[in-house]
């Protein structure tokens, strides 16, 4: 008897595939999963569960997610497995060419900074992370011949963000609490250019809150990961124009991730 992969598995299991869903597969069996084995507790407790599951403090989720140099690399590439399969189609979803100056807020490997500057090539874009973040991404994820992308090291909720054309925060809301939301994105706003914008890429809740089963399934991963959830069009909304935010337009884009635009 011999035994082979299927096409499907050839394209998404397979490490060497360019649209491999390894990483982040692996991270979901060896981390996320350890977290939902108390989902119960986290519905109880309306809080994460890295306590329970790896006995580290749940105060700060990505202190825990980075708790070593291990779990962070397996973090972030399986962010970036993601974004080579659903990148193109959230970047697409609005013509994001008049923005020349990108700053990509929390953009952990690059994958999705390296899928815009291929979509948008006049553009350059800076990813904004934690420095242990940045010296990976560059060690391991962006090529130093990528002269298109920049970094900047910090935290931006207690350190300044740099005056920009667009921000993109991609799968950033989700892990916060409205407070935390409304506050990143004052700074975000109060940083902008007139005229410029940001970029939320989120998985988009019906205004029900009936589905996506996906997006529903994700809100659960916040919960045992993380102090945010998934949200409706209206709620982000919401948030942004509490920001100061205007001209407001949701993109679903059919894939797991949708788009949000909000202009200054």
């Amino acid at each position: 008897a011999l035994y082979r992969n299927t096409d499907i598995s050839n394209i998404y299991l397979t490490k060497s595939s360019p649209r491999s869903q390894y990483h982040i597969m692996m991270y979901y069996s060896n981390t996320v999963y350890l977290c939902w084995h108390y989902l119960a507790d986290a519905v109880r407790e309306g809080r994460n569960q890295y306590e329970r599951a790896f006995g580290i403090s749940s105060k700060d989720p990505f202190q825990a997610m980075y708790r070593s140099e291990e779990e962070m690399l397996k973090f972030m590439a399986g962010q970036n497995s993601v974004w080579g399969i659903c990148g193109r189609d959230v970047l697409a979803a609005f013509d994001l060419s008049p923005f020349r100056q990108i700053y990509d807020l929390g953009g952990g490997g690059g994958a999705l900074a390296q899928e815009c500057v291929s979509l948008y090539p006049n553009s350059t874009v800076t990813i904004y992370d934690l420095p242990k973040v940045v010296q990976v991404a560059k060690e391991r994820f962006v090529p130093p011949e990528e002269r298109r992308i920049t970094f900047h090291e910090g935290d931006f909720f207690n350190n300044s963000i740099p005056e920009s054309e667009l921000y993109i925060l991609s799968k950033i809301l989700h892990d916060w609490d409205d407070y935390k939301c409304r506050q990143l994105l004052a700074k975000v706003y109060k940083a902008c250019k007139p005229g410029g914008g940001v970029l939320l890429v989120e998985s988009v809740l019906n205004e029900d809150k009936s589905g996506p089963l996906e997006t529903q399934l994700y809100s659960m991963n916040m919960l045992v990961q993380t102090e945010g959830k998934e949200r409706t069009a209206a709620e982000y909304s919401k948030l942004l124009e509490a920001a100061g935010f205007r001209e407001i337009q949701v993109k679903r884009t059919g894939k797991l991730y949708d788009a949000v635009l909000g202009r200054k």
